[in-house]
């Protein structure tokens, strides 16, 4: 992707004095993206990739909730990229996952929105084209004499490009420490707790795989009972090796000028309950469970995972993206994006015929939605809400059980 064809905007025009942006603390906010890499860990590896599975299922909108509290999809730029492809290199699902590794491995995930202006209705409005993860090296926050915070990203193969910060999408993990990033005080990731867990558990794997390359390689000792220059040792040992292949009987038959002593090595390999413990704990730090990492969960486990971690990060990716795309006066007439997660909730058939009761009986859900919900297509009169006659509308059942009552006294409606 030409990152500089959409940036150039950015690099040319009146210049402004900028400088670095002054951090709470007085240090400097620069912030470079390489840390200590403990995700070449397998586990941690696995334990990512349970979470960008589960996001990519969501389902990206832009909504308007009037002053009725009425929620429409508005058909816009925005809806029409979350919906089908978020930019030309990538789907919905290839973009969430994206973010999500980005967020995971770095602590921070930064997306441009591209944009141009149109008029529309007569009045200038952004038309959304594209939604680009960015993978920096190095962020620097700067502020003009204005204190308007521009950042500024450094990549591998372009220039470094100088953005305002209001238009970029920034998404953190754990923002704590840092007052403008994600992670710990540097803005990197959170790798010095987890770190020691790695190191021991990778030094457990390595002792394994050497324990039994040796128990393997020596077999025994064979001792020359001579005196022989270095040509002589090695014609030993040849000889030693071709009686070793010519033995069918598995006895080894050896001179009288040598001798063989068979050795015993027996590896020692860690116990179960020492692996799982450091297994465990790296689980724990991931915030994932081992029935979530392979897949073998309860529906509990699973409501378990989705609201303590899949849960608040949906939250703070919506809330990333309503900031960045829409101006206060937009955001207070009720115009947000929300990723919804059903598709994430309703994980087996049981739940999914509650969820056609209740909501299919209400009318909340149209045939061909309740038809998605079990994987089958729509049809062309699907689009229709069908409501059962055994609930009524709230407003009206006080005046209806008063009907009801007066009928059953004999009390006619004009008395």
């Amino acid at each position: 992707m030409a990152l500089a064809s959409f940036f150039n905007k950015f690099k040319s025009g009146k210049k402004r004095e900028i400088q670095y942006a002054q951090m709470l603390n007085g240090s400097l906010p620069v912030f470079s993206q390489f840390g200590n890499d403990v995700f070449a860990s397998d586990i941690v590896e696995a334990c990512i990739r349970c979470k960008a599975t589960e996001i990519s299922k969501l389902q990206p909108k832009h909504i308007f909730t009037d002053e009725n509290g009425i929620q429409t999809i508005e058909k816009d730029s925005i809806n029409r990229l979350l919906r089908f492809g978020p930019n030309e290199l990538m789907t919905t699902k290839d973009f969430l996952e994206k973010c999500t590794w980005l967020h995971e491995k770095k602590y921070n995930c930064f997306i441009y929105p591209k944009y141009e202006w149109k008029i529309v209705k007569g009045k200038k409005v952004k038309y959304y084209t594209g939604f680009y993860p960015l993978n920096p090296i190095e962020v620097d926050f700067l502020e003009d004499g204005y204190g308007k915070l521009y950042v500024q990203f450094h990549f591998l193969n372009t220039d470094k490009v100088v953005l305002p910060y209001s238009e970029v999408i920034h998404w953190r993990k754990e923002f704590s420490d840092n007052d403008l990033m994600g992670g710990n005080q540097e803005g990197q990731a959170k790798t010095e707790t987890l770190l020691p867990i790695l190191k021991i558990n990778h030094s457990l794997i390595e002792g394994l795989d050497k324990a039994v390359k040796n128990s393997l390689a020596i077999r025994g000792l064979l001792k020359v009972n001579a005196l022989l220059d270095d040509d002589k040792l090695e014609e030993e040992r040849k000889e030693f090796e071709q009686k070793i292949l010519n033995s069918q009987s598995g006895i080894l038959p050896v001179s009288n000028k040598s001798e063989y002593t068979p050795l015993t090595i027996n590896p020692t390999i860690m116990d179960k309950e020492t692996l799982e413990f450091i297994e465990g704990k790296v689980l724990k730090h991931q915030g994932t469970s081992l029935p979530i990492l392979t897949g073998k969960f309860t529906e509990e486990e699973y409501q378990a995972y989705y609201e303590k971690i899949v849960e608040p990060e949906i939250i703070g990716l919506g809330q990333a993206f309503s900031k960045t795309l829409f101006t206060i006066e937009q955001l207070e007439a009720g115009h947000e994006i929300i990723f919804y997660g059903q598709k994430l909730l309703f994980t087996n058939t049981q739940n999914k015929i509650a969820v056609a009761d209740i909501l299919g009986n209400r009318g909340a859900l149209t045939d061909n939605q309740l038809l998605e919900l079990f994987g089958y297509p729509p049809f062309p009169e699907g689009d229709v809400r069908h409501k059962s006659l055994n609930y009524i509308d709230r407003d009206i059942a006080n005046q209806y059980q008063l009907n009801q009552f007066q009928k059953g006294k004999g009390v006619k409606d004009d008395e």
